[in-house]
């Protein structure tokens, strides 16, 4: 058993939003196929997968490092001892053979887009949905099908008003998402103040609402945010300063009652133990974001997860970024907190199955074997166009 060809493309993203820091009018990502020698029904199995929306895409890394180690290898070296299926593990450990450690910030994205390709692949090939196959791998089969969601927008775009906001909150609503997020940090503090008030005209409750910064804020900044923030009691204030300023966070947290969340920029299990060393965060209430297509796959989020809970945090506590499948079949599989949701951004790789619907604040999860890219019509016919 064994891996035959890995295709790889770069596509844009092709969107006007932006958020505190960056817009997104010239990203890009990578989409990856994984072919194998197995077939099912006469037909191939292919694995797909692409690298999480903030980061552009990998070609270079994946074409002139990380594709051709895999490719090196014999079948039994990518396949289990039992040589039923790939060894993700196996693979992983030669996709980062002859690294450095340390520098996770473009290699940890061109892995991870190649490994959810890889886990597509195995869980066809076991013909069981991913995050069946964690549960009954991980967490010994006790999984929960409904899934915690929420609807991630409210970005800045030309010429949209707070009548605009509004309406794109009401149209999450009128999706079945009783909880949505919005951005801040990129107008002054009193034009977010009236954008966090528009938005929760529609939400109704500050449960209902989360907003985030995307590392936008010095701690002054962070501070007065947090200030104005408070009396709202919001579902939860996301990344208010650098993603590695620890400190920032630790002094924010020490003065803002309610919860916090961050972790989407932090790509490594090593990362991630530092901010819950020296952060600040509180395993009591904050919220971790890790995202497996950005920090190295499932391969390392699983090391992430063995670290959390010995350091006694509970996995709930972590609410992937990405709004992709791949964290959403996580999320369902290891019992995690629930996962963020793109209904209206970052098309087609965010969203559900075409058959999915949202419930309040939950979604259930499907039976098709893999991530289930093929019940998603416009984000499998992107995938198929890398083998074109």
């Amino acid at each position: 058993m064994r891996i035959v060809e890995i295709r790889e493309k770069t596509v844009p993203l092709q969107s006007s939003i932006r958020n505190s820091y960056i817009d997104f009018s010239k990203m890009t990502a990578s989409i990856v196929a994984v072919v194998t020698d197995q077939t099912i029904d006469g037909e191939p199995v292919i694995g797909y997968g692409f690298n999480s929306n903030g980061r552009y895409g990998q070609g270079a890394i994946l074409r002139d490092r990380i594709v051709p180690r895999v490719m090196a290898l014999g079948a039994s070296e990518q396949a289990t001892d039992a040589g039923d299926n790939l060894d993700p593990f196996k693979l992983w450990d030669a996709m980062m053979s002859n690294e450095k450690p340390g520098g996770h910030g473009e290699r940890s994205v061109a892995v991870g887009a190649l490994d959810m390709a890889i886990w597509d692949a195995v869980a066809k090939i076991a013909e069981a949905p991913l995050w069946r196959l964690l549960a009954q791998r991980y967490i010994s089969g006790d999984v929960n099908p409904d899934v915690f969601v929420y609807a991630a927008g409210g970005y800045y775009q030309p010429g949209k008003d707070l009548q605009v906001l509004r309406d794109e909150m009401q149209a999450y609503l009128d999706l079945g998402f009783s909880v949505v997020k919005m951005k801040i940090g990129g107008a002054d503090i009193d034009e977010d103040q009236r954008r966090i008030e528009a938005v929760l005209d529609i939400v109704g409750d500050g449960a209902c609402l989360a907003v985030d910064a995307n590392g936008r804020f010095d701690l002054a900044e962070a501070l007065a945010f947090g200030t104005m923030l408070e009396p709202y009691d919001l579902r939860w204030y996301e990344e208010a300063g650098d993603p590695l300023d620890f400190e920032l966070n630790a002094e924010l947290a020490a003065r803002y009652p309610h919860p916090l969340a961050t972790g989407e920029n932090l790509f490594s299990m090593q990362d991630a133990r530092n901010l819950i060393r020296y952060g600040g965060m509180r395993p009591d209430r904050d919220i971790l974001q890790f995202d497996p297509a950005l920090s190295y796959g499932l391969v390392e989020y699983l090391r992430t997860i063995e670290m959390l809970e010995a350091n006694g945090w509970s996995r709930r506590q972590c609410v992937p970024h990405g709004g992709h499948l791949m964290a959403l079949n996580i999320a369902a599989g290891l019992g995690l907190g629930g996962n963020e949701a793109y209904p209206g951004v970052f098309q087609p790789f965010g969203g559900f199955p075409d058959d999915v619907t949202v419930d309040g604040m939950t979604v259930r999860m499907g039976e098709r074997p893999g991530i289930g890219f093929e019940g998603k019509s416009d984000l499998i016919t992107l995938l198929r166009s890398v083998l074109d």
